[in-house]
């Protein structure tokens, strides 16, 4: 019998499967489409490039949330994955991924008997910055007779996550070596506040300047009897200025699979796999209209560019509709389809069931994209 995992696997693959064959631009839109070749050579070169550098790859799947996904980039050598949920991170270790970072602090009575449940089945660490959280995680872990790794979130300049100070640190590293079921890995320090940062040199002095003051974390941590393992940092946008720091034991890139417009004028070298098919619906002289609105394809930070004819920008994107106006270069007419390049493709994969992943053109296989909820998988028991 499928498990509950297995089961929404199946049930999106029937009901996405007979686009199988299909050429990419006669989909039924909105629909989301995924080069193969293309995402292969960005793994390919993600692979070849930390080659070069000291991290390892711990790719982030809140950004494709693709079991299928996260196993080729484990074959590609990845040492695991990393996640933003709890429930991404069930479905990423019911699928096999043999080791789950929780890169986030996970509160609330269900989402830690969740995590405490899944904790028996697969291995998995968790973001902690609290002692009060640590102490809940582990009354709920005794209970369900598991053990769980952790790493020490420290606020690097973000102003999110994470202790405070070094010293904040070492007191919470030494609360939580009095929980049993808890074990130190190491810290994580996330530079999201540099990865936005569009001047490169002044991103690079940034993230130096973040991860110089986790270094100061780290040493403090060892001097009180605490040597981290781990170190986990970094994302797209600074994967090889954070991943070249011979501090850091591994990178949290995701969004450099798909590269969509936002990620793709930060660093160099991947390729656009990450598609968005859409329809003209509408066309009044020169101003047409496709169906891929905002609850289609995401605008984050960035603005989505029509495939063919990237010069043009949308006069807006409303819920359903993408209004732009042309000229006579634009040859679209009415019923007529064009892919669209997401502005940010975390907030576009979210919108969607499963990737039409192409091949020479054609659909060649349905992906499921499913740890979108806690409604997909419950509570294991």
């Amino acid at each position: 019998m499928l498990d509950q995992i297995d089961q929404i696997s199946e049930r999106i693959r029937a009901a996405y499967g007979p686009a199988i064959g299909t050429p990419r631009r006669e989909l039924i839109t909105p629909s989301l489409i995924l080069d193969f070749d293309v995402l292969q050579r960005n793994i390919e070169f993600m692979k070849q490039r930390l080659l070069t550098l000291h991290a390892k790859l711990r790719p982030h799947i809140k950004v494709q949330k693709s079991p299928e996904l996260a196993r080729l980039q484990i074959q590609a050598g990845a040492i695991g994955v990393c996640t933003a949920t709890v429930w991404e991170a069930i479905v990423m270790s019911r699928s096999g991924i043999k080791d789950v970072l929780i890169a986030n602090e996970i509160v609330g009575d269900k989402k830690i008997e969740a995590l405490a449940e899944a904790a028996k089945h697969g291995y998995l660490t968790v973001a902690i910055d609290d002692s009060r959280n640590a102490d809940t995680i582990s009354r709920a872990l005794s209970r369900a007779g598991s053990k769980l790794d952790f790493l020490i979130e420290v606020d690097v300049g973000m102003g999110r996550g994470g202790v405070r100070s070094p010293q904040e640190a070492v007191t919470l590293a030494n609360h939580l070596k009095k929980l049993p079921e808890l074990r130190f890995r190491g810290v994580q320090g996330y530079e999201g506040h540099c990865m936005l940062e569009p001047d490169r040199d002044l991103r690079v002095k940034k993230a130096r300047e973040a991860m110089n003051y986790l270094g100061t974390v780290i040493d403090q941590l060892k001097a009180a009897g605490f040597n981290c393992e781990v170190v986990s940092c970094g994302g797209t946008g600074t994967y090889d200025i954070t991943g070249a720091d011979p501090r850091v034991t591994e990178i949290q890139a995701g969004s450099f699979v798909f590269m969509d417009n936002f990620h793709g004028n930060l660093v160099p070298g991947f390729s656009r796999s990450l598609t968005v098919l859409g329809t003209v619906i509408i066309q009044h002289g020169k101003t047409i209209v496709f169906d891929c609105g905002r609850k289609s394809i995401g605008i984050d930070h960035a603005e989505p560019t029509m495939l063919d004819y990237p010069s043009y920008r949308a006069r807006y994107f409303a819920e359903e509709h993408a209004l732009f106006d042309v000229d006579d270069k634009c040859k679209l007419k009415l019923g007529e389809t064009m892919e669209f390049i997401p502005g940010y493709a975390p907030s576009t994969v979210n919108l969607y069931d499963a990737y039409h992943v192409v091949r020479n053109g054609i659909v060649a296989d349905i992906w499921p994209i499913i740890p979108r909820g806690p409604g997909h998988v419950g509570l294991i028991k």
